[in-house]
């Protein structure tokens, strides 16, 4: 209730209930029967934050560079590139449950999936894709295919929402991440970018 406070403000609502306001954006919490937070209610609260704009992450790229994403469902790694050799700095950015503590639930649209993989909230994709504005070259690396790959559903995202940055998408490849080592992601990077001058 202090950070939230300290960004907006916390409106009570009777004992056990809070309203919390950040920018225009508003939403009741209730207070936890447990000294700490749960999973369930630490990925709401950050997911309010997310959308309320108090996010920062990995927007601090501000130049044009080259960028590699090794992508998976628990995590995306964001390496740039200022023209050196690959990889230089490396932001991770992660989805609101990237260790499935929640897939043993029911999901409520389970039965429209039919044996497919629940998709991830496109948070996770709209992260990446903010983390990729400025690079001029990008190349995607991920493991499986269809539904079950990260790295497909990145692409389609960035086709439908991130016209801009698909267009900057030079090679998409499939690799074993599980053993994927820093010399082989450059080599891989460096197959597919134009060499820097």
């Amino acid at each position: 209730m202090e950070l939230i406070g300290h960004l907006g403000r916390v409106e009570a609502q009777g004992g056990e209930e809070f309203t919390f306001v950040v920018g225009s954006h508003r939403e009741m919490f209730k207070r936890p029967q447990a000294p700490e937070l749960g999973v369930p209610e630490v990925s709401r609260l950050r997911r309010f934050l997310k959308e309320a704009g108090s996010d920062t992450a990995p927007a601090e790229y501000a130049q044009p560079c080259r960028m590699v994403v090794v992508i998976d469902h628990h995590a995306a790694h964001v390496f740039r590139d200022l023209g050196e050799s690959l990889p230089k700095d490396e932001v991770t950015i992660e989805p609101y449950d990237p260790h499935h503590f929640h897939h043993h639930l029911v999901h409520r649209k389970q039965a429209h999936y039919q044996g497919d993989r629940v998709p991830e909230e496109t948070s996770f994709f709209e992260e990446v894709a903010v983390a990729l504005a400025p690079a001029n070259e990008i190349v995607l690396i991920g493991h499986g295919t269809g539904k079950s790959s990260a790295v497909d559903v990145l692409v389609e995202y960035l086709d439908k929402h991130h016209g801009n940055i698909a267009r900057r998408v030079k090679a998409v490849e499939t690799a074993d991440l599980s053993a994927l080592t820093p010399p082989e992601i450059e080599a891989i990077a460096k197959r597919h970018m134009i060499p820097a001058v």
